[in-house]
């Protein structure tokens, strides 16, 4: 299952980045829509939400790591139905390369959180994608690290709804 999908690619820089960057982080997240309403996890610690997914590990393939990922985060066994978007996220020294698949549940399992999503107290939960869109419009007003990811889900999340 080792591809490198037909992702439409978009740039966004942080109010504060390096160029070029020092380092290149690649992750996938995952993309699903139920009765409008679209799956995200939350930090309750935090309050922030993003959607679900993480770092790509070893060798794995783009695909294998959003399927490992939802499963992890959210208890859902996944398959992809295409990938999506890429975005290129520029922020302080690092290049964060996030892959956006547009996926289906097939089914539930076990989540394994990692130290990090357990103390941040991260769930799956199901918003409307409206309020979601809202909530990461927002991204103005959040400190510079929120604000670059609420931008980049916002961005996401506008693009997603005029495909459904």
């Amino acid at each position: 299952m080792k591809t490198e999908a037909n992702f439409e690619t978009i740039k966004q820089f942080a109010r504060a980045y390096t160029y070029p960057p020092e380092r290149v982080r690649v992750g996938c997240r995952g993309l699903i829509i139920r009765d409008n309403k679209v799956l995200l996890s939350w930090e309750e610690r935090k309050d922030v939400y993003m959607s679900p997914g993480g770092g790509l590990e070893g060798n794995e393939a783009l695909e294998e790591c959003v399927i490992r990922e939802l499963a992890e985060e959210a208890g859902f066994k996944v398959k992809v139905v295409k990938p999506f978007v890429k975005v290129k996220e520029y922020a302080y020294e690092v290049l964060w390369e996030n892959n956006y698949f547009i996926c289906e549940i097939e089914g539930e399992c076990e989540r394994h959180l990692t130290e990090s999503e357990e103390y941040n107290k991260v769930k799956a939960v199901w918003v409307d994608i409206d309020e979601a869109i809202t909530i990461f419009g927002d991204y103005q007003t959040k400190e510079t690290d929120q604000a670059s990811l609420y931008l980049r889900e916002f961005t996401i999340l506008k693009k997603l709804k005029k495909e459904i």
